[in-house]
């Protein structure tokens, strides 16, 4: 529909000082596990499932996260501030969603938007420069190919540009407005024209 609206809310968490929780051992999660690592390599994860593929275990042991093979329980939640449920039992997922609820932490439901207080879009980083997508679920192949263009127009030295920047920041006197002016004004020419 042409009138829905995004009402997402990007934020950048700093996931080496949160305890983030993925319950399942398959492909999902996998999948959810590198993509958190892809961003951000020292995110403090735990991995709980009966049982866990040989590719996630293989990941686990690259990052050293723990691993803890057995079945969800609520007091898995405990002193946890985000949690992603990727189990292949719809009903155990669900029971994870309401008791991370009940706890008021963060959680995502793999392949189940209603049960997700958040996303895992797409991102492209680049040094300090990092881009967040979403397409608000609903299509991820689209965030793909954003973030595949995103990776080839932003030029690999961006941090140089970045670290001018912030020097040039720090040197900039006057009120928060001429601050915001002065920077406008240098990355005026930084905008992509047809």
């Amino acid at each position: 529909m042409l009138g829905d609206k995004n009402e997402l809310y990007p934020i950048f968490l700093k996931v080496n000082q949160l305890n983030i929780i993925i319950i399942g051992g398959g492909e999902v999660a996998l999948e959810k596990l590198s993509f958190l690592l892809k961003s951000s390599p020292n995110a403090k994860v735990g991995l709980i499932a009966l049982d866990f593929s040989p590719e996630l275990l293989a990941l686990a042991k690259k990052h050293d996260i723990l691993t803890m093979q057995r079945p969800y329980t609520q007091n898995i939640l405990h002193k946890q501030h985000i949690v992603i449920a990727a189990t292949n039992n719809k009903d155990v997922n669900a029971e994870i969603y309401r008791d991370a609820k009940q706890k008021q932490l963060l959680v995502n439901v793999a392949d189940t938007p209603e049960l997700c207080d958040f996303y895992l879009g797409g991102i492209v980083t680049k040094g300090n420069v990092k881009i967040a997508i979403s397409t608000n679920g609903k299509s991820p192949t689209v965030a793909k190919r954003l973030r595949q263009f995103f990776e080839e127009v932003i030029p690999d030295d961006i941090n140089v540009m970045v670290g001018n920047l912030n020097s040039f920041r720090k040197t900039i006197k006057g009120t928060f407005k001429s601050k915001v002016d002065a920077l406008n004004k240098l990355t005026e020419t930084l905008l992509i024209k047809n």
